[in-house]
Parts: C-alpha cells; structure tokens; sequence
C-alpha cells in the first residue's frame, strides 16, 4: 500500500495536491487543526488585539477601561480627547519636529545607504567586504547609548568635537542639541536598512540594461541616475518607508538630543504626558493613536507604492553583476567606507571609553584630554555599587530569554501555519501577528499599560509583562525572519513524512524543525537583542523589582551623571557584544551540522 502511495506521490501531480493539502483540508476535518488555529488566534487576540482595544478604548473616554469597569467606559464615549490633543499647538509642535526629523533622517539615510550599496555590489573598490560590515555595524547599536555618545562628542559646551576645534583654530562650533542634530543622528545609524535593501537588488539586476544605455552613449553618471537607480526603485522606496517608519517609534535619541533644547517629537511628548502631575493616560493614549495611524499610513504605503508599474529585472538568462572599473578613484570609495566606519562606530566608542574612564568631564584643552591622571575606573565601580546595575543586568538577560524562547517558538508555529498549511483562518493569523509593524514600541508600552494596569493578580508589575510586550513588539520581525527558512524546505521532505503515516507534529519536529535549526536560532537571537535594546516598551512597564538596562541607562543619563551614563553604556555594548557572538556561534555549528546530515 505504502509502495502504491509513494508512486502516486512521485508520479500524478493531482496526487501530490492532495497529500500537501493534507495539513490543512484533510486536517481540516479532524478536531485538531480547529483548536491550533483557534489557540493561535487567542494567543494572537491576548498580546495585540486586547491591548490595542484598551488603548482606543482609553483614548475614546476620559475613564481608566481598567480601573473603572469596561462598561463604565462605554457609556462615556467621546472624542473629547482626540479633539484636546489636535487643538493643542505642543502636539501639533511635536508631531511637525518628527516629520521633519524623520524625514530628513530618512534622506540622508537613503543617501548613504544607496551609495555603500552601489559601491559594494558595482564597483571594484578594494575591500568591499570591510565597507559592507562597516555599513551594518550601526544596527547593532542602541538607539539611546548612539544619543548618549554623539551627546558626548556634540555637546554645544563641553563636547569632544568642539574641544578639538577650538585646539587646532578653526572657528567652527557643533551643537547636536538641535534638530539637524536629530537628523544627522538618525541618518547615518539608520542607513543600513537602506543598504540591506538596495544592495540585494543591485545584486540581482541583469547589467546588460546598464550595457545597453552607454552603448546608446549615456555616461556612467547618466546610466546610474537613468536606468540603475530606476529599476531598483521598489527597493529604494522600501527601505526608505521602513527607515522612516523605525525612526517615528525611537525614543532614546530624542530624548538625550531633544530634551535639552525643549525639542519634542511624538514619542517623548508622550512620556511627558504620562509623567505629569497627575498623570494625562487618557491623551497620552490618543496622541499614541495618532502616532500609530502614521506610522499605519505609511506601513500601508509601502505595500502599495510603485505597485502598479514592472520592475522586472531578473529573467531566465544567466547574468553576473559586473563591477565598475572606477581607476584611481576607487579609493576615494574606499576612504568614504573607512570616513563612515569611522564616524559611525570609532567616534562614539572612542567618546564613550573617554566619558567612561575621565574623573571628570571638564576639559581644558587637547593635553588634558590625554593626561591619564584624570582617568580612573570610579564611574564603574559606582554603577557595580549600585544594586540596580548587577538587578537591571539579570531582568534584562531574563527578560530577552523568555522573549526569544516563547517569542521564537510563537513564531515558528504562526509561521508554519501561515507558509506551510492551508488550513482555515490562516489569513487572520497572517493579518494580526503582522499588525505589530504599524504599532511603534512606545505605543505598544501605553497599550500593555492600560491593558494591565490595576488588574488585581494581572501582569502588570511582572517580567512577564515585558516579555509579552516585546514578543507582539517584534512579532512580525521574527515571522519574516522565519519565513525565508520555511520557503527554503521542499514540501516533498513533509509529503514523505506523510506518506509513511507521520502526523503534523511528528512532522514537524523530525523534519521541519531540524531543517529550519540555523534559521529558528537566528530569529531567536534577534529577538533576545531586540529585547535586550528596547526602551521604549519597558519605559511604561517596569518597576523597581524590573528595571531592564535600557531603563537604567536613561536614568543615569536624565540624572546628569554623564561618566555613569558612558560606563554603562560599554557594560551593555559588551554583553551585547558577547551574547551576539555566543548565538553567531550556536547557529553557524547549527548550520554545519545540517550540511553534515544531508
């Protein structure tokens, strides 16, 4: 019989239909595809959709939806609030200073992401794998120790740069206290989503459509900015959405930036809000609204953008990109890989370990600043005397632990539902666990606050509350990390399983889940550095008992002890540092051991 099987399986294609819809329609008649789907979409419901309602319900009501009773609530619709915080000139203020930062963050983003991008994939600079790790060396920085360094070096008083200045005679004068300050800091450490985008495009374009232009006796530049930048303009605008979308939700860089020059976007008006006495939830949660429509409009954008125009560039006929020959010039490319590396990631390590080790901050002039009597580890000995240093270290390893186990394992079962099966309600799984992307980080923390706050034996208060706030935070990030490994594994390895009585679980974890290993660990350390970076949720959910690094760092950094705040900062660049590799590690032996077996 099973011989009968496999052949049918091998040989009629109908057959083969039917096997692989044996996950889904076949299943569909027995119990257990109903209660996976339907325990995925109340898992789904309990992490997004409960805390999104709340929030509106928050808003829409000058009543705590908690605290009062959701009835109580109901009866007290309005949109009072919305109608507060539009005629309000600060919210109108704020949400004018995050486009414009935004905005001009995401254009010099797009500048230096399609310019490494090109450089690397065309070009025959020399050593383009140093320039491609240069370019996405700045993601694996906090958004709040970046401000924190570049606050260092830009100080309009004390900073490192203007002192440098002021010791060779030039009369130049550096304040990041400023909005172009913003956007220059948001521009170069959110130019690799650009890179990671254009970069694979250029990768795969057939160069005969670049041949063909300057055999019709365009020029290099002419081609570049007519033909090559043109196809790839699905890439160039998706990277661009994306980097504007990511930059709406931070709330490190404008808070250490912004704060000391009154300088207020969405995200930190929001806080402010919250920390008021008494505190505005209820306009707190529909200025979170407003920014989360934003940030939904431009999400739905980028779906749609360009779509309805061919960008085809890869057909059936085999091609290999060809690299510029650029002559001398290769190495002003080169030097503007080694200028950025050093912008980027040297002159905010070099002012951090300065602020780190100084005594004091104070510098006279360039001697003092090399003088190594005025360096001591004071400042690390002070935070390792604080309990809450050695507490927020633990919460934090904690915390990104149970996001990347329960994270991850969430996400594989909604990713193998989504790309593996056919089983009924898919669709709305798909939809939901994807709606996180419009939802910014400090949004998602207003939401889990009015959804658990004051609910006797809730969450609220619990490291749980943080794991679960990162885990629908980043959700849709995970999914696609996953995505790529499920497309990667043939359904013929599941039909086979099939075919020789195996269920869906036996299934999956005899064949699915080995084949997928390097890429379940990989989205699995995402998330545990995701969780380990991100201040925005935890800054309307922790407590003293779980006060996470992110949060401690902003404290150190808001109380004005600018050496505590550098110390810090190097302890969590470090342990970042160390677990990125440590999983890096896990993974490639993952892979090896993969190529291994097959």
């Amino acid at each position: 019989m099973r011989l009968q099987r496999g052949s049918a399986l091998h040989g009629q294609a109908d057959r083969r239909s039917e096997i692989t819809r044996g996950a889904g329609e076949g299943a569909g008649r027995r119990v257990f595809p109903r209660l996976w789907v339907a325990a995925l979409l109340a898992l789904l419901t309990f992490l997004v959709i409960y805390p999104v309602f709340m929030l509106l319900l928050g808003a829409l009501t000058d009543t705590n939806p908690v605290v009062d009773g959701i009835r109580l609530s109901l009866s007290h619709l309005s949109i009072a609030n919305f109608l507060t915080v539009l005629a309000n000139p600060n919210v109108g203020e704020a949400l004018l200073n995050t486009l414009i930062a935004c905005g001009g963050g995401t254009a010099v983003a797009v500048a230096i992401g399609l310019l490494f991008s090109w450089i690397v994939v065309r070009t025959n600079t020399p050593f383009k794998g140093f320039i491609a790790a240069a370019s996405i060396l700045p993601l694996f920085a906090p958004p709040l120790v970046a401000g924190v360094a570049w606050a260092i070096l830009g100080s309009p008083k004390t900073g490192l740069i203007n002192t440098m200045f002021k010791w060779i005679g030039w009369d130049l004068h550096v304040d990041l206290y400023s909005m172009w300050g913003l956007v220059f800091v948001f521009g170069i450490y959110y130019a690799p989503y650009v890179y990671m985008f254009t970069s694979s495009a250029l990768r795969n374009m057939d160069p005969s459509l670049e041949e063909a232009a300057e055999i019709s006796g365009a020029s290099a530049f002419a081609t570049l900015f007519t033909v090559t930048f043109p196809l790839i303009m699905p890439a160039i605008v998706s990277g661009m959405l994306l980097s504007f979308i990511v930059m709406l939700g931070i709330y490190g860089i404008p808070a250490v930036l912004g704060a000391p020059s009154n300088l207020n976007v969405l995200t930190t008006y929001i806080f402010k809000l919250t920390n008021w006495s008494p505190p505005l939830y209820n306009t707190a949660a529909a200025v979170a609204i407003l920014l989360m429509v934003v940030t939904g409009l431009l999400v739905y954008l980028q779906q749609k953008v360009l779509s309805g125009r061919s960008y085809t560039t890869v057909a059936g006929k085999a091609f290999r990109p060809r690299s510029l020959n650029l002559g001398p010039w290769r190495w002003l490319t080169f030097a503007l890989g080694v200028i950025y590396l050093l912008v980027v990631v040297v002159l905010p390590l070099l002012a951090l370990i300065v602020a780190a080790f100084r005594k004091f901050m104070f510098i006279r002039d360039v001697a003092s600043l090399f003088d190594m009597r005025q360096y001591s580890l004071m400042h690390f000995r002070s935070i390792f005397d604080n309990p809450l240093t050695l507490k927020s270290i633990y919460n934090a390893i904690e915390v990104g632990i149970i996001t990347a186990v329960v994270g991850g394992a969430l996400a594989f079962a909604i990713g193998y539902t989504i790309h593996r099966t056919q089983v009924t309600g898919r669709r709305a799984i798909d939809l939901i666990s994807t709606l996180p992307v419009a939802i910014p980080g400090l949004v998602v923390g207003v939401a889990y606050l009015w959804a658990w706050i004051g609910v006797p034996g809730g969450l609220y208060g619990t490291i749980w509350i943080l794991a679960l706030a990162f885990i629908a935070r980043f959700m849709p990030d995970t999914v696609k990390a996953l995505s790529t490994s499920f497309m990667q594994i043939h359904r013929e390895l599941e039909e086979a399983a099939w075919v020789c009585g195996r269920g869906m679980l036996s299934t999956i974890g005899t064949i699915v889940l080995p084949l997928a290993r390097p890429g379940v660990l990989a989205a699995m350390t995402l998330l545990f550095v995701l969780a380990i970076r991100e201040l925005g949720s935890s800054l309307f959910l922790y407590t003293s008992n779980t006060m996470v690094m992110s949060v401690l760092l902003l404290d150190y950094y808001e109380g004005g002890n600018v050496g505590k705040t550098a110390a810090f900062s190097l302890v969590q660049m470090v342990l970042l540092g160390v677990l990125i590799g440590g999983a890096n590690w896990l993974s490639r032996g993952a892979a090896q051991r993969n190529v291994t077996r097959t």
